[in-house]
């Protein structure tokens, strides 16, 4: 198998297909220029505790997957809708940073250019929990 073929962990659910991958990191990416972004496992808790995260984003070959599957849950109960991802290393480039990031979070900020477009995408992850 090569890099691209592994097996996804079952556990990374919902997984999105490549079209929605690549709409998810250019909206990350544009969300890091407006400062709209967490990047990291922790800060995506924080983001989440303090109910200022508009979406969730995770990636599905993290190793081991263990490590982020608190956010699902805890976004479950802040009604945060989430999504992985299938790499890491596409997620880190979209964050703007060299290394791989496993998750990240995208902030809500109330005159935000990209306002409508995290809510579009919300409706795209909210149909894929059906």
């Amino acid at each position: 198998m090569t890099a691209g073929e592994e097996a996804v962990n079952p556990k990374a659910y919902p997984l999105a297909d490549a079209q929605l991958t690549i709409t998810i990191l250019d909206l990350v990416q544009q969300a890091a220029n407006y400062k709209q972004l967490k990047k990291g496992a922790n800060e995506a808790t924080k983001t989440l505790n303090r109910g200022i995260s508009e979406f969730v984003v995770m990636a599905a070959d993290t190793e081991p997957l263990e490590i982020l599957l608190h956010l699902p849950l805890l976004a479950e109960d802040k009604n945060v809708p989430y999504v992985f991802v299938p790499s890491k290393q596409a997620l880190g480039r979209a964050c703007g940073v060299t290394r791989p990031v496993i998750s990240c979070s995208v902030t809500s900020n109330e005159g935000s250019q990209l306002k409508s477009q995290i809510q579009q995408l919300k409706d795209a992850i909210e149909k894929l929990l059906i």
